[in-house]
């Protein structure tokens, strides 16, 4: 298969969150599959002024002509750049206007007024390359509602070309929340023609669009599939989603075995395994002295890392942590975000020094140092699409305390209903309570003098073997496969 990623992040050159993880992992992994490939595959992602590639540095260019109805002359000229990344081609989406700026999405004011012409450009890009190209793609996949123009393109501007018209168009939903919703006025920017879709009276949802489109749709587990199909889950689409029936599925996202290893990891402060775990001493006090915390308390370290939002339930972090840390644990939390969470983060860190800590920024280090130095990771998401860091924290020996809901239901075994394969701790109910609970189940386990249920806990967890290419990567191989023959199908019978 040739196959084509249009994203809007990617590892490690533009990422927000677990996105850019996927999309980077997922295209290595897919070359190491046997038999799938026909050549590496193209991952299409904006030149954004963070992207850590100089603009002098020289790059294979090709230049394209693409139709902008924002723009005077009707169209822009726009610098598709390429460099081989490790496993995949990186085409990188130059047009300074609509990405050269302080931010992927948005700035301090919030987002981007006009994010949908952006992305649509960058959709845009992407099919107009491999045209002056002639180079015809067999699949299509698109991540999350920023690539969703790339499917009404195909339907509305490229449906005769010989390139891009027989293209398979697949879309994969890392997070139902954001939908790309594009008001009336802004629609003309698209550039879909003179017919574009109906939408409602206040413009179009991209996403829904992508959904009904797309030969075929998954999300990134199968639990938070089956989520999606309920209205409690679907984020207002489900019923599109149901309509997709067979179409539709959860494949569970996996882990680069290798970029996340202690044994190999050059940021912590000791290289450790599941053999021999006596590195992780050293991890946690070198943990201990960055955030402030006394090496030699013997408390339990509760570690957190992520964006403050209230699908992440951060709101609960902060409402548990003043009574854990009062009682028999220690609190450390990595992020940044809503400016309230923020705010009760630090509020109750100010309020227990040295007991809780609130570390408020971006630190990919001192990330991967919580995931080795603490002795629990909390995840108490209210909706959780898959999640990486439940499978860090296992591969790094730090049984997760996670709320029972999308991927991290699919990926974590309570040691307590099956003390036999247990590799973690689930709670129910999104509530300070229930979290501080699991967290005082936890923290007796860890305490037990007989020290066989944590080491079988811990042991356990980091067997695990998350590998793409084993079970993800294939698993998309054979969605691919079926999409091809959906739309070969589908074009073989309108003639």
């Amino acid at each position: 298969m040739r196959v084509v990623f249009v994203a809007a992040e990617c590892e490690p050159w533009a990422k927000t969150g677990g996105l850019g993880d996927v999309v980077d992992a997922l295209a290595r992994a897919l070359g190491r599959v046997p038999g799938v490939l026909d050549e590496p595959v193209e991952v299409f992602l904006p030149r954004y002024r963070s992207v850590p590639v100089r603009r002098d540095r020289d790059l294979e260019t090709v230049v394209v002509t693409v139709p902008d109805p924002s723009a005077p002359a009707g169209a822009v000229e726009v610098a598709v750049r390429s460099l081989d990344a490790a496993g995949y081609r990186l085409r990188l989406v130059d047009h300074p206007p609509a990405f050269d700026r302080d931010g992927l999405y948005g700035d301090a004011a919030g987002d981007y007024p006009d994010n949908a012409w952006r992305f649509a450009l960058l959709a845009r890009a992407a099919l107009e390359a491999r045209r002056a190209e002639r180079r015809p793609v067999d699949v299509v996949a698109l991540h999350d509602w920023h690539a969703c123009p790339a499917v009404l393109l195909r339907d509305l501007a490229y449906a005769a070309d010989p390139v891009v018209g027989p293209a398979a168009v697949t879309l994969t939903l890392h997070n139902l929340a954001y939908h790309g919703w594009t008001p009336r006025e802004r629609v003309p920017q698209l550039g879909l023609g003179a017919d574009p879709p109906a939408g409602d009276a206040w413009g179009i949802d991209l996403l829904r669009e992508g959904i009904r489109r797309a030969e075929a749709v998954n999300t990134v587990s199968p639990g938070y599939a089956r989520e999606a199909l309920r209205p409690e889950g679907g984020m207002g689409l489900d019923g599109d989603l149901r309509a997709r029936g067979a179409r539709f599925g959860g494949i569970l996202n996996g882990l680069d075995e290798e970029l996340w290893d202690p044994a190999t990891d050059a940021a912590l402060a000791a290289p450790y395994d599941a053999a021999d775990r006596a590195g992780k001493a050293a991890c946690r006090a070198d943990l201990c002295a960055r955030v402030g915390f006394d090496p030699a308390d013997p408390a339990p370290i509760l570690g957190t890392i992520g964006r403050l939002d209230p699908q992440k339930g951060f709101d609960l972090v902060a409402a548990a942590a003043p009574a854990l840390a009062r009682g028999s644990a220690r609190v450390v939390a990595l992020g940044s975000g809503d400016p309230a969470l923020v705010a009760g983060m630090r509020a109750a860190a100010t309020a227990h020094p040295g007991r809780i800590a609130m570390v408020e920024r971006f630190d990919r280090d001192l990330a991967r140092r919580i995931y080795a130095g603490a002795d629990l990771f909390l995840m108490p998401s209210r909706f959780e699409p898959c999640g990486q860091g439940q499978m860090i924290a296992m591969r790094y020996g730090t049984p997760p305390v996670a709320r029972r809901t999308g991927g991290l239901a699919d990926t974590i075994v309570d040691l307590h209903e099956d003390p036999g394969n247990g590799t973690g701790f689930l709670f129910d109910a999104a509530t300070p309570d229930a979290l501080r609970f699991a967290c005082e189940r936890a923290i007796a386990v860890l305490r037990d003098p007989d020290r066989s249920r944590w080491d079988g806990l811990v042991r356990r967890a980091m067997a695990v073997d998350w590998a793409w290419e084993r079970s993800s990567a294939p698993a998309y191989a054979a969605m691919f496969a079926r999409a091809i023959a959906d739309r070969a199908a589908a074009r073989r019978a309108t003639g």
